[in-house]
C-alpha cells in the first residue's frame, strides 16, 4: 500500500508497450520510460555511485533509532493471526509483506527472525514494470551495497556467480528499475537489523506467463544449487529465499470490490478469501501445481497483466515458490514445506506508535481501503 492507488499496484496504470525476453541492449525502450535521473528525484534518499539509496523514507525506517523502535514495538501484542505450528528457525524461505512498518510491522517481526541464513535471495515485486516495459526476465542490480538505517547491506558475490550461470535472455540489469522499487528494501532493513552481517541478492520479478516463470526458475534454481554446492552451503542454514508480497488490496480506488464498496461484510469476505490461499496453495510441500494454482487465482493466465485478485506478489510468489522447489531438487534435498504462520491487515492491529520519530503511512487504511499481509515460512524438506 503506497501513496496512491496507482502507485500501489502497477496493474492499475494504463498499459504501456511491453517487450520480449532479452537483455536490455536489445529491448525497445517504451515511450515515457523513466530515466535514472527522474527515478532518483522520487527517492527519499537517492542512490549515489555504487551505493543503492532508499526509495521510501516515509513508510520505512531511515535512521537507526527509527528501526530500533519499530523492532521493539512490533514484538508487543497483539500478535498476528496464526494457522498452526511454527517451523524451527533456519527456514529455507519466506513470503513476507513489504507495506509501511506501522501497519505491517507485527507480521515482519513474526516472520523474519525465522531466517538464520547470512545470504538472502530476495524476490521482490516490481510494481512499476509497465512503465519500464519489463517482462519475461528477472531484474538485477549492479550495486556494491544498499544503504539501510543500520548501515550498508552488502550485495553478495553470489549475484555475479548466478548471472554467469543463467542465460542472458533471463536477465535485465537496470539501476532505474531497482531504484524505483520499495519492495526489496522494506524487507532488507529488517534482515540487516537482526543480523549486521547479512548479504543480499536483490531480484525484481515483472510480468510473465506461468510457463516462462517455470523456465526462469529452472535456470536460476539450477544455477543457485550449483553455486551452493561449490561453496559447501545449504538451503536454510546458509542461504534463504525471501519472497516479497502484500496480499489483497481492497477498495474502489484499487478497482476491486467484489463484496461491495467496503464495510465489515466486505472486509470479512475478502480476508477469508486470502486465508484460503494461505491454507491452500501456499501451505504444505511445494509443488509446481500449487504455484500454478496460486498464479491462476490472482491473475488471468491468458493475460497476466490482468488481475483476478489484486495481490501485488502475483508474479514474485509463483516465481519464488518454483525457485525454492527447483533449488531444493537440484541440491538433492527434500521438498520444502510451507507453514502459514502470520496474517494481518492494515486495520487488524493498532498502528505501531512510531510517528513521534518521523515514520508515517503512505496511504490511508480503513474498511473501504485495506491491504492484507500474508506470512508463510518454508521449512527445509524433511524437517
Amino acid at each position: 500500500m503506497r501513496r496512491s492507488a496507482t502507485a500501489i499496484c502497477s496493474c492499475l496504470l494504463t498499459s504501456l508497450p511491453g517487450f520480449a525476453q532479452a537483455s536490455l541492449s536489445t529491448l525497445p525502450v517504451p515511450p515515457q520510460r523513466p530515466t535514472l535521473e527522474e527515478v532518483r528525484k522520487t527517492m527519499g534518499i537517492p542512490s549515489q555511485g555504487d551505493l543503492r539509496g532508499q526509495q521510501d523514507a516515509v513508510g520505512f525506517a531511515s535512521r537507526p533509532e527509527q528501526m530500533a523502535k519499530v523492532w521493539e514495538q512490533s514484538a508487543l501484542p497483539p500478535t498476528p493471526e496464526a494457522f498452526g505450528s511454527m517451523p524451527a528457525p533456519g527456514v529455507a524461505g519466506l513470503i513476507c509483506p513489504h507495506d509501511d512498518y506501522l501497519y505491517a510491522g507485527r507480521v515482519y517481526r513474526q516472520l523474519l527472525p525465522l531466517v538464520k541464513a547470512k545470504t538472502i535471495v530476495l524476490a521482490g515485486v516490481f510494481h512499476k514494470y509497465r512503465r519500464f516495459g519489463a517482462k519475461n526476465a528477472l531484474v538485477f542490480d549492479s550495486y556494491r551495497a544498499w544503504r539501510s538505517p543500520d548501515g550498508e547491506i552488502k550485495v553478495s558475490s553470489l549475484r555475479e556467480d548466478l548471472l554467469a550461470r543463467i542465460p542472458a535472455a533471463d536477465v535485465i540489469r537496470d539501476a532505474a528499475m531497482q531504484d524505483s522499487e520499495h519492495s526489496v528494501e522494506a524487507i532488507a532493513y529488517w534482515l540487516k537489523h537482526q543480523d549486521p552481517q547479512v548479504e543480499i541478492v536483490p531480484i525484481l520479478v515483472p510480468s510473465a506467463s506461468f510457463e516462462r516463470f517455470q523456465e526462469l526458475a529452472a535456470h536460476l534454481g539450477k544455477a543457485l544449487a550449483e553455486s551452493l554446492k561449490v561453496r559447501g552451503w545449504a538451503l536454510g542454514p546458509e542461504v534463504a529465499i525471501v519472497i516479497s508480497s502484500d496480499g489483497i488490496h481492497y477498495g474502489e480506488d484499487f478497482k476491486y470490490t467484489p463484496y461491495g464498496s467496503g464495510g465489515v461484510t466486505a472486509y470479512t469476505a475478502a480476508i477469508e478469501q486470502d486465508r484460503q490461499l494461505l491454507k491452500g496453495p501456499l501451505a504444505g510441500p511445494l509443488a509446481p501445481a500449487k504455484a500454478q494454482a496460486f498464479y491462476t487465482a490472482v491473475v488471468n493466465p491468458q493475460d497476466p497483466d490482468q488481475y483476478r485478485m489484486p495481490w501485488c506478489g502475483r508474479f514474485s510468489i509463483p516465481f519464488g515458490l518454483l525457485l525454492l522447489e527447483e533449488t531444493a531438487r537440484n541440491l538433492g534435498r527434500p521438498t520444502p514445506v510451507g507453514y502459514p504462520v502470520a496474517f494481518g491487515t492494515s486495520i487488524s492491529f493498532p498502528q505501531l506508535p512510531v510517528r513521534d520519530l518521523g515514520l508515517g503511512a503512505t496511504a490511508e487504511a480503513n474498511l473501504y481501503h485495506f491491504v492484507s499481509y500474508p506470512g508463510v515460512a518454508f521449512a527445509p524438506g524433511g524437517k
